[in-house]
């Protein structure tokens, strides 16, 4: 009796064992988590990711973050869906703890009874995206890919195809902002010419995603009046490279990546002598343009992740002068201007930039990056060149044309200037998702370190009189002098809110924000509230609209408070203006879109309509790339303007467009009222990619630009004593590209079938040989009668490029 009770116990107890670990059995769970990227690694929202079989299921937040439990089992399937975009599914098998999928979702396109439809992604804000994926093979005549398809959107010039700088919707070279992951970068100060430019910070290489804003920015980037270029580098999947090499240069890039930690780096060297060689100047140009730069990025743990960005350039410019013959005028009065040149020009852009970042998230919603950078740019310009030169008028024919010479002189020029620069910046800045609410926030403190020392004089000699003539003196026309050393800090702050929601009528898109920010160099405190709104109807999701406005600032950098100042003897110095302020505009956007099928193929048209309204401007005159300003608040004005682009496959499978821009700019200067040195009245910029029939391996691609001249004027003299306009802007760069080796065409054996893509290409630079004007020349005789001598751009030009990917 008692064994059966003791065996009844033992039963008893073993059947509890088994019910609690059957219990804790089904119990188990397997946690998925990730983040859902579309084709060009932007966050996709509103994406469904569900357990199929089951009614388990979440959409992802404004990051494009997920997270999930389901019970485990030997299988799971998950499913990955968005509107506009192909579904994904992914298999585990007995899967265990904690799993992340990081699915990329591409457009979706499918056919109906013969009929092809394609879904574009709507723009819901003033941030578009632009697809990089094939950048690298469109005709380059600088070498930075990047600026010059940014430069073929609406809004947005350029006068020079050997620099990287842009202008957008009347605002100067100074007033666009650019940012590689998260990071604001910045240009070289004492470029004056594309010569001189080389490389700029973007390596093409490492691009992975491109978004740019033509104005009504959110409140979280810096205070600059017109533009922003986001930039984030790829962090690679694997091992990977990238060569290329053409007759102006070569670069490599090499990536690695393992479970935890990933590395890219990337060099690119350019010499394009063979470019310069084309401009009227002759003589020995000696160009040397190198920069390295590295991505490191190591994910500590499920919630931590560092990176490292760094960035070594050395651009020197060197040049020899020998003669220089320039014609120009009009049929009937055509002019020459023969100059023989002695001496040389030296300049070295030396820049340093490191950047480390640390990225928490604590929780699903909520995210935090503490950034700490430095950049420190050396520069020097530095010539002395001497020359002898003839202006003379050819003869008109007939009785009365006999022509004759205008002027003949000498002059000299000289510069030594210096200036070095050291930004150190600190920022810490977070993202918290509550609801359909999207909290970004920051701080950022920063600090300018600057050391300028710049001496400049031009000695001119008319008929063998010295300008200014005074007898028995010789003197020189020009000189200027500056030497300062300065130290400044600066603050911001930012909050602001996005939020999204759908709703019967249709899908919303709202941010909300305001930017504070304060200078200790004029105890300047400014305050940018900033909005955008966004709506795609439900009825008609063809459509999305915008609108976006603030109050935005230009914060002065350095070369915007120098101030010049003249002494009784014509001596000019520089001095600070530390009553300075920030130049305000007032932004009112009104824009959207429309997505339509002709010629059974998809196109997007979309509009925008703008007016800025500007107050405490600072006057400025551009020479060539080189913005002088007047260093004090002195003016105002407005710009209004329209902006349409139409983009899509005008051929099937390749991405085209064509933009249209019309503006009217205008400054109030000491009482006349006078466009401003960037008023671009009007502009087309084409941008068009071909397959050859019967060879899809040949592509074809065309880059045009059409646009209005800009006023300019003498040097040291401003718009409100005289002005006119250069020549129109004219300009088609066309480029043949085949494929050797490809997805498609991939060899399984041999040398080649460890290469993803080969591509051989061909360009031409300025098709159609025009002569486009960069700046001008100013020859004064000794009846103090001025002329302009146009200084012309590069000709016609060939390329060959050799671009590998493995």
């Amino acid at each position: 009796m008692y064994g059966l009770t003791q065996m009844n116990k033992i039963l008893h107890a073993t059947l509890v064992v088994l019910c609690l670990l059957g219990t804790l059995a089904a119990s188990a769970q397997v946690k998925i988590t990730g983040k859902m990227y579309d084709d060009a690694g932007q966050p996709i929202e509103f994406a469904t990711v569900r357990i199929v079989g089951t009614s388990v299921g979440v959409n992802t937040d404004h990051l494009g973050l997920y997270e999930l439990s389901v019970a485990q089992r030997d299988t799971i399937v998950i499913e990955f869906s968005c509107l506009g975009y192909s579904t994904v599914t992914r298999k585990l098998v007995k899967p265990e703890g904690t799993i992340t999928l990081s699915p990329k979702l591409y457009e979706k396109t499918h056919e109906l009874a013969e009929v092809q439809i394609t879904e574009f992604k709507k723009q819901t804000n003033t941030m578009q995206g632009i697809d990089v994926s094939a950048m690298n093979r469109t005709p380059s005549a600088s070498g930075n890919v990047v600026e010059d398809v940014i430069t073929t959107m609406a809004g947005v010039s350029s006068k020079n195809e050997m620099s990287s700088q842009y202008m957008v919707r009347g605002g100067s070279y100074d007033e666009n902002s650019v940012y590689i992951n998260g990071i604001e970068v910045y240009r070289p100060q004492l470029i004056s010419s594309g010569q001189q430019e080389g490389l700029s910070v973007i390596n093409p290489d490492m691009v992975g995603n491109v978004s740019f804003s033509t104005g009504g920015f959110n409140a979280e980037y810096s205070d600059k009046m017109s533009s922003v270029l986001d930039i984030t580098y790829r962090e690679p999947q694997s091992f990977e490279g990238a060569f290329s090499a053409s007759l102006q240069g070569g670069s490599l890039m090499l990536g690695q990546s393992s479970s935890r930690f990933s590395q890219m780096h990337g060099v690119r060297y350019k010499r394009n002598s063979s470019m310069l060689g084309s401009l009227d100047s002759k003589g020995e140009y000696d160009p040397q343009y190198l920069d390295y730069q590295t991505h490191l990025v190591l994910k500590a743990s499920s919630k931590l992740k560092l990176s490292f960005l760094g960035n070594l350039s050395f651009n020197n410019y060197r040049f020899t002068p020998v003669n220089r013959e320039t014609s120009f005028g009009t049929s009937t009065l055509a002019k020459s201007f023969t100059v023989y040149f002695d001496g040389h020009e030296k300049d070295k852009f030396q820049t340093v930039f490191g950047s480390l970042s640390a990225q928490y998230k604590p929780s699903r919603g909520t995210e935090f990056t503490l950034q700490a950078s430095g950049y420190q740019t050396n520069e020097l310009v530095a010539y002395d060149i001497h020359g002898e030169y003839w202006l003379d008028e050819a003869g008109t024919g007939g009785d009365n044309g006999v022509g004759g010479e205008l002027g003949v002189g000498k002059y000299h020029e000289h510069a030594r200037n210096r200036l070095k620069l050291n930004v150190y910046d600190v920022t810490l800045k977070g993202n918290t998702g509550i609801n359909h609410h999207n909290l970004g926030y920051g701080l950022t403190l920063r600090r300018e370190d600057i050391y300028d020392r710049s001496v400049e004089w031009q000695w001119r000699d008319s008929a063998g009189y010295s300008l200014p003539h005074i007898a028995h003196e010789v003197n020189v026309i020009y000189n200027m002098t500056s030497s300062h050393d300065l130290n400044t800090t600066r603050f911001a702050a930012w909050l602001q809110d996005t939020y999204k929601v759908a709703s019967s009528a249709g899908m919303w898109s709202v941010n909300g924000g305001v930017r504070v920010s304060h200078w200790d160099f004029n105890k300047e405190t400014i305050i940018s509230p900033r909005f955008s709104i966004g709506f795609v109807p439900e009825r008609n999701r063809h459509f999305a609209v915008r609108l976006a406005g603030g109050l935005y600032y230009q914060a002065p950098f350095y070369k915007e408070y120098r101030m010049e100042r003249t002494d009784s003897a014509g001596n000019a110095y520089i001095d600070l203006n530390r009553d300075i302020k920030s130049q305000r505009s007032v932004h009112m956007i009104v824009g959207g879109d429309y997505t339509f099928r002709t010629m059974n193929r998809p196109f997007k048209l979309t509009a925008e309509v703008y007016y800025k309204n500007l107050l405490d401007l600072i006057p400025y005159e551009v020479d060539n790339l080189k913005v002088v300003y007047s260093g004090k608040n002195e003016s105002k004005g407005y710009i209004a303007g329209v902006d349409m682009k139409l983009f899509g496959q005008f051929v099937e499978g390749t991405d085209s467009w064509i933009s249209f821009s019309l503006m009217k700019m205008q400054e109030e200067l000491n009482g006349v009222n006078v466009p401003r040195p960037t008023d671009q009245r009007y502009s087309v910029a084409l941008f068009f990619t071909d397959y050859f029939p019967n060879i899809p391996r040949l592509k074809f691609s065309l880059k045009g630009v059409l646009s209005d001249g800009l006023p300019t004027t003498s040097p040291h003299s401003s718009r409100d004593v005289a002005y006119f306009r250069q020549p129109a802007y004219k300009r088609a760069d066309v480029g043949l590209s085949y494929m050797l080796v490809g997805p498609e065409h991939r060899p399984t054996d041999g040398f080649l079938r460890h290469f993803k893509s080969i591509w051989l290409g061909v360009d031409v630079f300025n098709i159609f040989d025009i002569s486009n004007v960069s700046s001008y020349y100013w020859v004064t005789d000794v009846n103090n009668i001025q002329y302009a001598v146009p200084n012309y751009l590069t000709r016609r030009q060939v390329n060959a490029r050799v671009q590998l990917t493995f």
